[in-house]
């Protein structure tokens, strides 16, 4: 029972990357991804009062040289917004890029969250056909976005502290 409880309690700590690829399309590459966390009871509770939370997601696309350091072909971040309009009793999710996203429930956007839509991540041509690249796949919570009397609390407070590890793949270029 007291291991159950530990594996629980490690799960609702972090950010899982359950699934990353690299898909090459007809305008460039997406990133195809998916994520599994939950909000803690105080960041449900931070939300439910109003106030925004940030996950951010960063990818790099690296070429790795053996004559000198590797190749940063890409290196990208996008930032999602999640809050709740207290009046209406909506909560949205901002992309960068397109319109907001109105959701009934805590639980519908954050789904939306975890299964973002494929992501362009580079134009057609930025990676070399046939290369093999590593990639760097990582999800974080971005405390920094934080008003300033937050933060303090947010970099002090375990319940705050929502993050992935690195996830790292290799992509070869079509």
């Amino acid at each position: 029972m007291l291991v159950f409880a530990c594996a629980s309690a490690q799960a609702a700590d972090g950010i899982e990357i359950t699934r990353a690829s690299i898909e090459a399309a007809d305008d460039g590459y997406r990133l195809n991804a998916a994520y599994s966390f939950e909000l803690t009871y105080g960041l449900q509770q931070a939300v439910q009062h109003g106030m925004s939370l940030y996950f951010t997601t960063e990818l790099e696309l690296t070429r790795p040289r053996w004559y000198w350091t590797d190749d940063r072909a890409v290196s990208i971040k996008r930032t999602v917004r999640l809050y709740y309009h207290v009046l209406t009793r909506v909560y949205y999710v901002v992309v960068p890029g397109s319109l907001q996203q109105p959701f009934d429930t805590l639980e519908e956007a954050l789904f939306f969250i975890r299964r973002p839509s494929r992501w362009l991540v580079a134009p057609r041509g930025a990676l070399k056909t046939g290369e093999v690249y590593n990639v760097t796949l990582r999800m974080f919570m971005d405390r920094e976005t934080l008003s300033k009397p937050l933060q303090v609390d947010a970099f002090n407070n375990s319940d705050w502290r929502l993050s992935s590890n690195k996830k790292t793949f290799t992509y070869r270029a079509e």
